[in-house]
């Protein structure tokens, strides 16, 4: 569009304008209010990043909604936790039921809050795998990240921004019942 005007302006300009104004606008993208009855798909993904292995865990509503994700070196128990302390933080509140894989750091964790149901199903859990599907083709397009941190930076503002341009389930009418 700035081309367009006669504007000339590199891709290194861009890079700095979704650095410096990305994360106030994913702040402000993120107003949804949480309630008791959510339903949250919890999911893990490997990806290489010079050479070692790092894993994005992410939570997904039933809406398709990214609410959080996180990047970690390991994938434990530990890991978990981590993951469920800042979605509990950020939600305000625990959701009825989380769906996992059948990864058992899940189930230690994910139990341990009564009032929360799990379920660990490999079927179940296609609305966490599914939100990858985007995650991957802009990895493959950007070559690959180099660092940990520009991972991090890069997930919290594509999911902000997929949430509120990307067309879920709530356009089309849809939920699931699980």
């Amino acid at each position: 569009m700035l081309l367009e005007r006669g504007i000339v302006v590199s891709y290194e300009t861009i890079r700095r304008w979704g650095i410096k104004f990305g994360p106030d606008f994913a702040r402000r993208l993120r107003r949804k209010q949480h309630s008791r009855n959510d339903v949250w798909h919890l999911d893990e993904v490997v990806i290489t990043i010079a050479g070692r292995k790092h894993w994005l865990w992410r939570a997904v509503d039933r809406d398709g909604n990214v609410l959080d994700a996180i990047v970690q070196n390991r994938r434990n128990t530990k890991a978990v936790k981590r993951l469920l302390t800042r979605l509990l933080k950020k939600q305000g509140v625990a959701p009825k039921r989380m769906i996992t894989d059948k990864l058992r750091s899940w189930s230690s964790q994910a139990t341990g809050d009564a009032g929360v149901e799990h379920r660990p199903h490999k079927g179940l859990n296609n609305r966490a795998e599914n939100a990858q599907v985007q995650l991957r083709k802009r990895e493959r397009m950007m070559q690959g990240f180099r660092t940990s941190g520009a991972l991090q930076r890069f997930v919290a503002i594509f999911s902000a921004l997929r949430n509120l341009f990307g067309l879920g389930l709530r356009h089309f009418g849809g939920h699931d019942s699980a």
